[in-house]
This record gives C-alpha cells, structure tokens and sequence, in this order.
C-alpha cells in the first residue's frame, strides 16, 4: 500500500482519562480495572494524572480539546476535586473549546445527588451510567454491586443534580436471558428518558471468570431478537442509531465517542491509557504501563512510555475502517484521504467487492454499512485486513 501520499490534515482532538479502580472486578470484565483492596490513592494518582498531562500536551500542536471523558474503572471513585483539577489543567496546558463536552462514567451503587451535583459544578457536562439491566436477578449474574431500584435511583439524581445529557448502559445476552427479560429492560431504560442509550452484548473475553467458568448464555438468534427489538423500541421513542452501539434523541449524540469513530486524535493519561496522534511524520499511537502502581512510578520517574510509534499504511488503512464502519452513515471517500493521508483508490476494490455481495453501499462518494452488513460487521470489516507474510 506505500506509505500516506497526501498531506495529513489534523482532526478534532480529545482527551482521554483512565481511574483503574474499581469495588470489585466483574466477572465478565477485561477492561483495565483492579479491585480496590486499600485506601484510594486520591491524592497520589491526581498529581500523577497532571504531571502526564503536562508531558504529554505538546501533542495537542495548537489544538483544543473537543471532549474529555473519565472511563476506567469506576471514577466516580474519586472526589469532584480531582475531576476539577484534572479539568483546570486540561484548560491551562491544552485549552477547552468553548463547548466541550465532559464525560464521567458513574457506577450506579454509588450515586449521590450531593455527589453528582459536585461533579457537575467541577464542569461535568454528561454522566454514564452502567447500569446494565434493571433486574435484580441479571446484576447478581452480572456481579454488579448495585441493585435495580439503585439504577432507577441514579437516573432520577442525575436529573435532580442538573445533567441535561445522561447515558444508560445496557447489556443483552446475559446468562439465561429471554427475549421478554430484555424488553423490560428496555422499556424501563427509554421510560426513565435518558437523551443516550447504550447496547452491548456480553461476550466472554479471555481472561476473566466468567471465560473460566462460563454461564449459560442465549443463542446468537436469541441475540439478534433482542437487538431488533432494541432498535424497534428505541426508534419508535425517538432514539436514533448513529453507531453499533449507540442511539441518541437530538442534541444527544456522544461527541467523543464520534471522534474515535471518525478517526479522531485522542490522548490519553492515566493507567493503561493510549493516545493517536497526527503529525507531519505520519499517525502514531502511544501507550502507558497498565499496572496502576506501575504506572505511577514510571510516571513520576519520568520514564511513562509516551514515545509515538508510527502506524504502517495498512495498519492506519484498517483501523480508519475499523472505525468508520461502526457509523449507521459510515464514511466520506474524502475523510478517508484527508484522515489517512491515503488514496482512497487503495480500498475502493475492496469496497467495491463487499458492495457486490450486499455488505456495503456506495453513493455519492459515501461508504456505508448495509442492513445485512451491519449484522455481519465484524465480516465486513476482516474483509479489510492487512496481508500477513
């Protein structure tokens, strides 16, 4: 494929912020998370965050922050204080756009209207929710430490607390799951009227107990049912479906989740964070030392690994797709170019072929998923992996 022929035009820029800890590890989790077995180490991991934010700001080449978002992990975990100051210096380093939207995922057996209010006065714009599911039954399947009436509890202090934007995650799938268990589910979510809904399928990832010790889970067709069901129900309530997984009243949409899909540059601080970066040399990725106490020492060392290795062709090639193709209205042949620094001729065989067989549409210069494309993504898209010798 050569190396980018065109000049690299630099995208929005995000702001990624990992909290490693969390009560307890989910069985069905293989995120960066660590079960707290001490004291939270607030102050230690803040001074850390900032001091990472400093090394690492010059990679923001004049641009704003277009969003941040605080995943982990669960944040919530630690004080509005540290979100604040982790905010002000984002501002003074990077610098905010005026209308930068702020996310903080929230576990919902620790909210508080105090607490969701401190984070909202800190400059939270948006909280996340993991709910999963509003059945008691499924969140013990699950290992959540929360309870159904603790779910419907955090929505409704999320509002009380001033969040215009909230997102609930749910979960299908789960262990011995029917169609009529999902449709509560829901029900429930759209009736608490979050302007984001969130949907993911529960997947036994290596290295968790639940890979180990797996539960009984509904068939694929069973699955699928209540993904139709989800997106019936969803878009007669007025939730559009933009991503995969994500659907959105107007003026809800996730904007940093959009920029990863369209090939945003983000950076990251915090445990196990990475970061993209667009530069004159090319498109580079970085990432820290997973290990939260790791981390920190390194960090402090000033020995964190931010050093940008440089993508391949095929590499930036994919991963734009990877991406874009998650998008219901998929991609412009010119973000693709412009995004890369590729020619579009480099994919357009391949796209052309999955159009043949019913996966992709092309029109006016736009690339997008079809319905039985969209079923198949994970298809489509190794459709488009890089050779190997």
């Amino acid at each position: 494929m050569g190396a980018p022929d065109k000049t690299l035009v630099l995208p929005p820029l995000s702001l990624y912020v990992h909290f490693p800890w969390c009560e307890t590890k989910c069985p069905y989790c293989d995120f960066n998370s660590h079960a707290l077995r001490e004291a939270l180490p607030e102050e230690d991991y803040c001074h850390v965050l900032l001091h990472d934010l400093k090394a690492i700001s010059h990679y923001a080449q004049g641009r704003q922050l277009a969003s941040v978002f605080f995943g982990g992990g669960t944040p919530s975990l630690f004080s509005a204080r540290v979100i604040a100051q982790v905010l002000e210096h984002a501002d003074k380093q990077i610098g905010l756009q005026e209308n930068v939207e702020i996310t903080l995922e929230a576990n919902p057996g620790s909210a508080d209207v105090t607490r969701f209010s401190d984070y909202h006065s800190a400059g939270v714009t948006r909280l996340s929710l993991g709910v999963q599911s509003f059945s008691d039954t499924q969140l013990l399947a699950l290992g959540r430490i929360h309870n159904s009436l603790q779910a419907l509890q955090a929505v409704d202090m999320a509002a009380q607390a001033g969040f215009a934007h909230v997102n609930i995650d749910l979960m299908h799938g789960l262990p011995e799951q029917s169609i009529e268990l999902a449709a509560q589910d829901i029900d429930t979510a759209i009736s608490l009227e979050p302007n984001h809904l969130s949907l993911y399928q529960l997947t036994l990832e290596p290295n968790t107990q639940f890979a180990a010790q797996p539960p009984t889970l509904p068939d694929e067709t069973t699955c699928w049912q209540i993904r139709n069901l989800f997106e019936e129900t969803a878009a007669s309530a007025g939730y559009e479906q933009y991503e995969v997984s994500a659907f959105a009243r107007p003026g809800g949409h996730c904007s940093h989740n959009l920029n990863y899909w369209s090939f945003g540059d983000y950076l990251g601080i915090g445990a196990g964070a990475h970061g993209k970066v667009t530069s004159s040399n090319g498109i580079g990725r970085y990432a820290h030392e997973k290990h939260p106490r790791r981390y920190m020492a390194m960090v402090k060392a000033n020995q964190s690994g931010r050093n940008l290795k440089l993508a391949s062709a095929e590499e930036i090639a994919f991963e734009f797709l990877l991406n874009a193709l998650r998008l219901k209205n998929g991609f412009r042949l010119i973000d693709f170019s412009q995004r890369t620094g590729l020619s579009a001729e480099c994919i357009l065989d391949t796209v052309k072929n999955a159009a043949n067989r019913g996966l992709l549409n092309i029109s006016n210069n736009r690339v997008r998923a079809t319905d039985l494309g969209y079923r198949f993504l994970d298809d489509v898209i190794a459709l488009f992996l890089p050779e190997t010798d």
